[in-house]
């Protein structure tokens, strides 16, 4: 009998449902060899999102075996040594924009992208996502040196001291979605530091597998 119940609820406990990363860089990638090493759970399908190719720059990568001139998000594919009937790890070595919305098909939705101004593409994309019954997960600057005070919230908790945040909500998304910041942006003059990195990719990381737990239920 209590074997009975153990295989049960082993049996429930396996990959279910999908996460969309779009974003495939030095957070992205964290988030997503993260989401690869769940056990007992997490996403039966990953889906990367970046056209974005390695170069020297991209150290983590290039640390963990990357070659120069190869699409991030193939070589997320690369790093996922699971059998695909028991977690799918699918590259899209492309960016989003309208034209390909459709593609974003996730249960989950993790919008991690980067350079120059990219808050209009990610209020496309968070509203695409909520059409389709996504939860949303984004950043409003993750600079610092690593000790900040990480806060992740529903964008309609925040005051209108951060301005990603506002542009968010100039952009017509002003609740259901959760946003993560350290409150340090460009403008504060600090770095983005591989600590900054890893505590900001297992809070988004925890985060989402939450979500994707409560949906899949």
């Amino acid at each position: 009998m209590v074997n009975d119940e153990i295989k049960k609820m082993e049996d429930k406990q396996v990959p279910k449902g999908r996460i969309d990363l779009i974003g495939c860089g030095r957070l992205g990638l964290r988030i997503g060899i993260n989401l690869i090493q769940v056990h007992r759970g997490g996403p039966k399908v990953i889906a990367a999102f970046d056209g974005q190719k390695i170069d020297g720059g991209d150290v983590i990568f290039t640390m963990l075996g990357a070659e120069s001139g190869q699409n991030k998000p193939d070589f997320l594919r690369q790093l996922c040594t699971h059998d695909e009937n028991f977690r799918l790890i699918e590259s899209h070595p492309e960016y989003i924009d309208e034209s390909n919305l459709d593609l974003i098909k996730g249960d989950v939705v993790i919008i991690v992208i980067a350079g120059g101004n990219t808050i209009p593409t990610a209020a496309k994309i968070i509203k695409h996502a909520h059409e389709n019954g996504a939860k949303t997960i984004g950043t409003a600057g993750i600079f610092g040196f690593g000790n900040e005070n990480i806060e992740i919230k529903d964008i309609s908790e925040y005051d209108d001291s951060n301005p990603a945040v506002e542009e968010l909500r100039k952009e017509g998304i002003t609740e259901n979605h959760l946003v993560l910041t350290t409150n340090k942006l460009i403008r504060d003059n600090e770095p983005v530091t591989p600590y900054t990195l890893d505590e900001v990719a297992k809070i988004i990381t925890m985060t989402a597998l939450k979500l994707l737990r409560d949906k899949n239920d």
